[in-house]
């Protein structure tokens, strides 16, 4: 077997189950999940029609490069959403369909890595999606974390990344908006990682899977191509962005997304996906068209996020130490006691269940920035979101 193999942490749901047992919740209490990120909110019609309509395409192979029509409805999403120069995403080589982020993350690093040198490194956030991890372990490199704090406004601190350190790195990965923080990285600090990038020569792969979910309809958060193209740099040289349906629509089940950006990258990455067999279900890449085409149910789907935060946060406000993310669909609060004993406690007598942050980090001199800490995923309808505020409202005075 791949020996890296015995590097993989457990998966942080693994550890929660295990945290869980032995508890007791109450039975007159129905289980509210905040734990997972998995979008209740109901898929669009137009998704699950367009994959019934095109049930007929099962009698063919779907190619990895994807649809040219797929490739095309991307391009212009992007070109409209960031406001890049027309014709700069070219549909050909500048973009691929991939069953979602999780897997073309993952995948990215294996493709990006190179193997030859033994001292690469995956530089990641921290707290982070544990992916990141993984794919750097099984790539044979060295994950190098950053993290995230109060102090740095929940983003990495890449100032008080040394010469040494950028020069070792192969791949960077960023989340913004973050996951589990809710930041989004400004415009000027994405050019900087551009600038890093071009002078220690390592890729960015950007996780902007959460960007279609924010508060003001008037301010989306910026990209990582969008800070490229303000520099003039509509190559998107060593920058790739991964974005997904789960979340903007919905369809975690559907699995579809797509990652764009610098054309060189992506016909090494393509070339590693043929021989990896992760092309698309053509009636899925048809639901994506539909999808992508679609903004109207976007809107809505963030007119409910909204509701769901002004509500809890009135709850939670002065009983937990809690901020309104910058985007996400994530609630990132301090405790009062050790992260695991609070998740453990409120589960125990509440029936609520939430993530400890620490199983969501990793500690690095000494500091987990996931410590004291749980992550609240905003996912269920807003009657059990309030329901679970209010539960968490009290066990939080009981201690």
């Amino acid at each position: 077997m791949n020996g890296d193999l015995a590097k993989l942490q457990p998966y942080p749901f693994e550890k929660l189950n295990a945290l869980k047992a032995g508890t007791r919740p109450p039975a007159a209490l129905e289980h509210i999940a905040l734990s997972i990120g998995e979008p209740k909110h109901a898929t669009p019609r137009l998704i699950s029609e367009a994959v019934l309509e095109h049930l007929h395409h099962l009698s063919a192979y779907p190619t990895t490069k994807g649809m040219p029509e797929l490739r095309r409805t991307i391009a212009d999403w992007l070109t409209h959403r960031f406001d890049l120069p027309a014709g700069s995403v070219d549909p050909e080589t500048a973009v691929l369909p991939v069953n979602g982020t999780r897997e073309a993350l993952f995948a990215f690093a294996q493709a990006v890595v190179d193997r030859s040198r033994d001292d690469a490194l995956v530089l990641s956030p921290n707290p982070f999606y544990q992916i990141y991890e993984g794919a750097a372990l099984l790539a044979g490199a060295t994950p190098h974390f950053l993290p995230c704090t109060a102090e740095t406004g929940l983003m990495p601190d890449f100032d008080a990344v040394d010469e040494a350190t950028w020069d070792r790195c192969q791949l960077l990965f960023i989340c913004t908006p973050g996951n589990p923080t809710g930041a989004v990285l400004p415009i000027e600090l994405l050019q900087k990682l551009i600038r890093l990038a071009d002078k220690h020569d390592f890729v960015i792969a950007s996780d902007e899977c959460y960007s279609e979910i924010y508060f003001d309809e008037a301010r989306p958060p910026v990209g990582l191509l969008q800070a490229a193209a303000a520099m003039g740099r509509t190559d998107y040289k060593r920058c790739v962005v991964f974005h997904s349906l789960s979340k903007r629509s919905n369809a975690p089940g559907l699995r579809s997304g797509f990652v764009a950006g610098d054309a060189d990258v992506l016909e090494q990455f393509l070339r590693y996906r043929t021989y990896h067999g992760c092309a698309m279900p053509l009636q899925h890449q048809a639901a994506s068209i539909a999808a992508w085409h679609d903004e109207q149910h976007v809107i809505e789907n963030r007119r409910l996020y909204r509701e769901k935060f002004d509500a809890v946060l009135d709850v939670l406000g002065g009983v937990l130490e809690v901020e309104r993310p910058d985007a996400a669909f994530y609630l990132w609060p301090k405790t009062p006691i050790a992260d695991t004993d609070f998740a453990r406690g409120l589960f125990d007598r509440q029936h609520v269940t939430v993530l400890p942050g620490s199983y969501l980090s990793r500690t690095v001199d000494g500091l987990n920035p996931g410590d004291n800490r749980v992550r609240l995923a905003l996912v269920a309808p807003l009657d059990a979101c309030i329901d679970a505020a209010r539960r968490i409202k009290t066990y939080t005075e009981s201690l």
